[in-house]
């Protein structure tokens, strides 16, 4: 993996990335708040690892500025700050994982492991066509034609992880994995909500969401006259 450290403790920043690199890992390291930002939006990075508390640019405003600007590589936060509200915030505003301080190598390299496998997929393409509705993987945009179909965040994640499995059954707990995380879990009911609101924005430009479930096992995409049915 690609990664960007921005850790201002000299003596953490070191260790991780001595760590790091000994297990294969490519490592850049920023120190302060205004030089991981720069690099975050310049760099092309797997996973940025992001200490909450910095000098000039604390590490919220960085993600809250990364998401802003639709960066979508994988952030894991590191904070001294334990408190769950702390945790819920950064999760909020668009974080991937939150490891409070202090923490173990290891436990810093599982999570790192699994935030790369969440959501990996082999698609060459970064557009998804289906049934004459476009998913646009880069863009993370949503297309009936020429027409963009707004979808909140979460109602986007359960299109997208449909669309990349496309022809497998994806049952409710991975989309609960794809969209949350492992840190936090969403609901059966509340996908189902999601998916019944993105349907109807759907059905809004005449087509139909080609994702269906399937009893007892989870959802799939249907194509061609399947999607009537």
């Amino acid at each position: 993996m690609r990664i960007l450290l921005i850790e201002d403790s000299l003596s953490l920043r070191n260790s991780l990335s001595l760590g790091l690199e000994k297990l294969g890992h490519s490592v850049d390291l920023a120190a302060t708040g205004p030089d991981g930002l720069s690099m975050a939006l310049l760099g092309s990075y797997d996973i940025i690892v992001l200490d909450r508390m910095l000098p000039e640019l604390d590490g919220m405003a960085i993600l809250k500025t990364l998401r802003k600007r639709r960066v979508e590589t994988k952030v894991l936060i590191l904070s001294a700050r334990a408190e769950p509200e702390e945790k819920v915030e950064g999760l909020l505003a668009g974080a991937d994982d939150y490891l409070s301080k202090p923490f173990s190598f290891e436990e810093l390299s599982a999570r790192l492991l699994s935030l790369m496998r969440r959501g990996v997929t082999n698609c060459i393409n970064d557009q998804i066509t289906i049934n004459g509705l476009v998913l646009d993987i880069q863009a993370k945009s949503f297309l009936c034609g020429e027409l963009a179909i707004s979808l909140t965040p979460n109602e986007y994640r359960i299109v997208e992880c449909m669309f990349l499995n496309k022809g497998k059954v994806v049952t409710s707990e991975k989309l609960s994995e794809f969209i949350s995380g492992s840190y936090d879990h969403i609901s059966k009911n509340a996908i189902e909500a999601h998916l019944s609101s993105a349907r109807k924005k759907v059905r809004a430009c005449g087509a139909t969401l080609p994702i269906k479930s399937k009893r007892g096992f989870g959802y799939v995409v249907v194509e061609g006259d399947e999607v009537n049915t």
